[in-house]
């Protein structure tokens, strides 16, 4: 049994940033604690979101419950197993998001969450090698962002198809305005994955006050009566106990709902059911539940030559492999998307509603990432901001054993509107003449689905989620959140959530970039906490 100042629950995008800022200050003492490994061989290499997505060694392989709503599939949920988190196995897509977003949030109870406030963060975040900030961007931050280098005619073909069906070219996406066909932005730098466990921890890790344990899995939040009181957890056959003034969850969108539950904490019906001590009623926990859900369509091409479907199969494969070995290019290192465009469905709407991401290869199945066997290319499309609610909880009492995941995805009419329209959408960029001298014939779904009901079954059946868990332990005021707008668990003392799970609605794009901010976030709140304990301390010794 230890004490420390601070225990942290998770070392991904948010613990991890969290952790390193929190031990700037060589008078506290801070625990990381991490269920997953150190590292593996493959996360410096981008392409490793491909290679870690049915990986347990790195991959925790979350799967949904089947839904009517999906057709009854499982739906595979990956997430972090490591030190980074999914910062370690991610696609790279770097996104901060809409200044909406922000705005909505503060309006909906978040004080000091609106975009005036967070826009620093983020530029404290990010070096954006490829700027000079004369738009607002960071340039001296721990993480390097990098415009995809990746050079090819058919990603030229694309940005002319996208003019011809009426849509904007955006120089940068990350500023205020998001719309438009870019190059994407990724977390990149000379062909090296830029992860949290890189560009925070391993700086920090010198430090004598921050102590990091990996392979522990943590089993239960102490309390005594109303106030948290430190963490248990599992390292082989080892439990130890970890005491602090102060524990937060950033065990992400999955598992901080899971860990509350499992500790007494959440929905009475649902901790009774299992047979677990109510110990604080909070029926939000595991509630408002989002993740984006994304359709791809698949066109076979003329040209080899411009398909990875070719290049990096084969002889392709080591060519690549040796491409990327001296000169940190090429293939295995790009993100999962080289090539973005935030667009509107409806000209009318304020701001961009769908994403698409633009691939110039194809995979046979997305559980595995292997390459289709001949020359293609993918777009695929999501809601920006769905509506459908979902929602995760424990199934037992057993806290090693996985949650049930409840997507719910496409309850909501607007969400259904949304992908329909984004797949048309997807269909006339392709169909101009500016593609021609690519486009050979899509061969998934096909030409020959073409009204409404039948793309939307056709999404039903076959769509899969873009990685983005969110809102399971949302921040706001009220019965219907779990924490508050300093992140400290509604009705307890000296528990605070930092992660994914505290969104109050979904972030306009990729989920990382936000991650990342919510744990800088969270340092400047608990040193503001800290500091103002110490004046107060002083000030009582004076006196």
């Amino acid at each position: 049994m230890q004490t420390y100042d601070y225990v942290i629950v998770g070392a991904g995008s948010a613990g991890a940033v969290l952790a390193a800022r929190l031990s700037e200050d060589p008078s506290i003492q801070v625990l990381l604690i991490e269920a997953g490994v150190e590292s593996h061989p493959y996360t410096r290499m981008p392409l490793s979101f491909g290679l870690l997505i049915d990986r347990p060694d790195a991959n925790w392989l979350y799967e949904s419950e089947p839904e009517p709503n999906t057709a009854n599939r499982k739906i595979p949920v990956p997430r972090g197993k490591i030190l980074g988190g999914s910062s370690a196995i991610n696609g790279l897509v770097w996104v901060r998001g809409q200044p909406q977003d922000y705005d909505t949030w503060e309006k909906m109870g978040a004080r000091g969450w609106g975009w005036r406030d967070l826009a620093p963060i983020f530029n404290r975040i990010e070096h954006f090698v490829d700027g000079d900030g004369s738009n607002g961007r960071g340039t001296e931050g721990p993480l390097k962002v990098t415009v995809v280098g990746d050079q090819n005619p058919l990603y030229d073909a694309l940005f002319d198809a996208a003019r011809a069906a009426g849509y904007p070219v955006n120089p940068d996406y990350n500023s205020l305005d998001q719309e438009g066909v870019v190059k994407t932005q990724a977390s990149i730098y000379q062909g090296r994955r830029m992860s949290v466990a890189h560009c925070y921890l391993e700086p920090a890790r010198r430090r004598s006050n921050l102590h990091i344990v990996t392979q522990a899995h943590v089993t239960q939040i102490l309390l005594d009566g109303k106030r948290c009181t430190g963490v248990t957890y599992r390292r082989g056959s080892e439990q130890f106990t970890a005491l602090a003034h102060e524990t937060i969850l950033c065990a992400g969108g999955v598992a901080s709902p899971q860990l509350l539950e499992l500790s007494g904490i959440g929905n009475p019906q649902i901790l009774q059911q299992h047979g677990i001590d109510v110990k604080h009623a909070l029926p939000a926990v595991g509630e408002n539940f989002r993740d984006h859900l994304n359709a791809r369509i698949v066109w076979r091409l003329k040209d080899p030559r411009v398909s990875y479907n070719h290049m990096a199969r084969g002889l392709g494969a080591v060519t690549q492999m040796m491409k990327y070995v001296t000169t940190g290019t090429g293939f295995m290192s790009l993100p999962s998307a080289p090539m973005l465009a935030f667009l509107k469905t409806d000209p009318a709407m304020a701001t961009p509603d769908v994403q698409m991401h633009l691939v110039p290869y194809s995979i046979k199945d997305p559980k595995t990432r292997k390459l289709q066997d001949f020359p293609s290319m993918t777009i695929a499309c999501y809601q920006l901001r769905p509506e459908s609610l979902g929602s995760i909880h424990i199934r037992s009492a057993d806290p090693l054993a996985q949650p049930s995941i409840r997507f719910n995805f496409l309850s909501d009419p607007i969400d259904q509107r949304a992908m329909v329209d984004g797949f048309r959408m997807m269909r006339r960029i392709v169909a101009t003449a500016a593609m021609d001298r690519y486009r050979d014939a899509e061969v998934s779904p096909g030409e020959h689905l073409q009204s409404d009901h039948d793309i939307l079954e056709w999404i039903r059946a076959n769509a899969h989620t873009a990685y983005h868990p969110m809102g399971t332990c949302r921040m706001g005021p009220g019965s219907d959140a779990v924490v508050d707008h300093k992140l400290r668990v509604h009705g307890l003392a000296g528990l605070r959530v930092a992660d994914a799970s505290i969104f109050p609605t979904m972030p306009s794009g990729n989920t990382n970039a936000p991650a990342i901010m919510v744990g800088e976030k969270a340092a400047d709140i608990l040193r503001a906490s800290h500091a103002l304990q110490k004046r107060i301390q002083g000030e009582l010794e004076v006196a």
